[in-house]
């Protein structure tokens, strides 16, 4: 993935110093676009291991329309713990639990979780309910019906609701576009916010993943994923991190393997899919701007 090593090179060399929400501090620019083609393999970074099990069981999560971290940590996956734990330290029911006690709590007690662990309407609500609107369904109507409409749009920034999410949504709209007289599939994202280190390559996985998904439900073949950046950053305290990535070689890309085919897209389990052939450089810790 020569790209996602070109984009740390731009963002080193055209970004301005600027604080940010979080109080970390980021390297950013503005404006920026990645292409991955799906046909010379999955888009999963090589030069540090991306965890594919959390790619896979967030898309699924958004999928299902949920919202409670109660499945993701279920399925030993923490990524969005953060968010609902710190809500929590400000609720009357907060008894100085550690993150790690939250996490137990949610797994274990039903009625804890259905409290405590809701994100608010965030991407499967907005990719679900868009305010009644079914936007995976319908979409996948109008690609299998209308395959060259411009309309193919799926949004998850819904200004009526943001404000009540515990993250308003980076990656924010989605294009579908069917070529190749109606056999192949490629997708666009934009992504409003970006975090360089720690969310980029699991953003590409996971859109690359999507598409595939779609395209299978459709009968069509993923052809490329393209990623369009707004704000685009590395936050302060992953600058080492990004370095010691950079200097690492390539390696081969894996292949990702769809072993059970769908008409529903709710169908698609985790054991559905088999990662091949990934072999990356080890992991590299960073800490995440909540």
């Amino acid at each position: 993935m020569k790209q996602y090593l070109d984009l740390i090179d731009y963002v080193l060399a055209h970004g301005e110093a600027r604080m940010d929400r979080t109080k970390t501090g980021t390297i950013g620019t503005f404006g920026h676009q990645l292409r991955f083609d799906l046909r010379q393999g999955f888009p999963l970074l090589t030069t540090k291991r991306v965890h594919f099990h959390s790619v896979l069981v967030e898309l699924l999560w958004f999928l299902k329309g949920d919202t409670n971290i109660k499945y993701l940590v279920d399925n030993k996956v923490r990524i969005w713990n953060e968010w609902p734990y710190e809500t929590y330290k400000r609720h009357a029911d907060y008894q100085g639990e550690s993150l790690a006690e939250f996490v137990e709590k949610i797994k274990t007690d039903a009625d804890f979780a259905q409290a405590h662990g809701d994100l608010g309407p965030v991407y499967g609500r907005q990719w679900r309910n868009f305010n009644g609107v079914d936007q995976i369904q319908k979409i996948i109507q109008a690609i299998q019906e209308k395959p060259t409409s411009r309309r193919h749009l799926i949004s998850a920034w819904n200004p009526a609701e943001v404000d009540a999410m515990a993250l308003p949504p980076c990656h924010s709209l989605m294009q579908f576009y069917v070529g190749d007289d109606n056999t192949t599939l490629s997708l666009q994202l934009y992504q409003r916010s970006a975090d360089v280190f720690l969310g980029v390559p699991f953003n590409i996985a996971s859109y690359a993943l999507l598409l595939m998904i779609v395209a299978d439900v459709c009968g069509l073949q993923p052809l490329e994923f393209v990623h369009t950046f707004g704000d685009v950053h590395i936050y302060n305290d992953h600058i080492e991190q990004i370095h010691k990535q950079r200097k690492r070689t390539l390696k081969a890309l894996p292949t990702l393997i769809i072993k059970n085919h769908h008409q529903n897209i709710e169908d698609y389990d985790i054991d559905d899919f088999e990662l091949v052939g990934y072999d990356p450089h080890p992991h590299i810790a960073g800490k995440v701007s909540v």
